[in-house]
């Protein structure tokens, strides 16, 4: 009985031993998660590089008028950008 025992406890570590451990709860590998996002946020990624590269110069300026409303937008426009600056506060670019 004792032998049963002992031979039970060492096949059971060496299939916990060589399992590769990939099973169950774990997430899947970093390179695959970020392969994918949602249709929204891809959309807003392409219409922010849209806008910065089709915004005439009075379009800009209009953007900048309004952004310069708000004092934390202003200072973020001086820092990052109008484009980023606006639409953090305000969403999407609507040209």
């Amino acid at each position: 009985m004792k032998t049963l025992a002992v031979l039970l406890l060492c096949s059971l570590a060496v299939i916990c031993l060589t399992s590769d451990g990939t099973t169950g709860s774990q997430p899947d590998s970093p390179a695959q998660e970020g392969l994918f996002v949602e249709r929204e946020q891809a959309s807003a990624v392409v219409r922010q590089k849209r806008a910065a590269a089709e915004l005439s110069l009075a379009q800009l300026e209009s953007l900048k008028e309004v952004c310069e409303a708000n004092l934390d937008c202003e200072n973020m426009m001086d820092t990052h950008g109008i484009i980023a600056a606006y639409t953090s506060y305000y969403g999407p670019v609507p040209y």
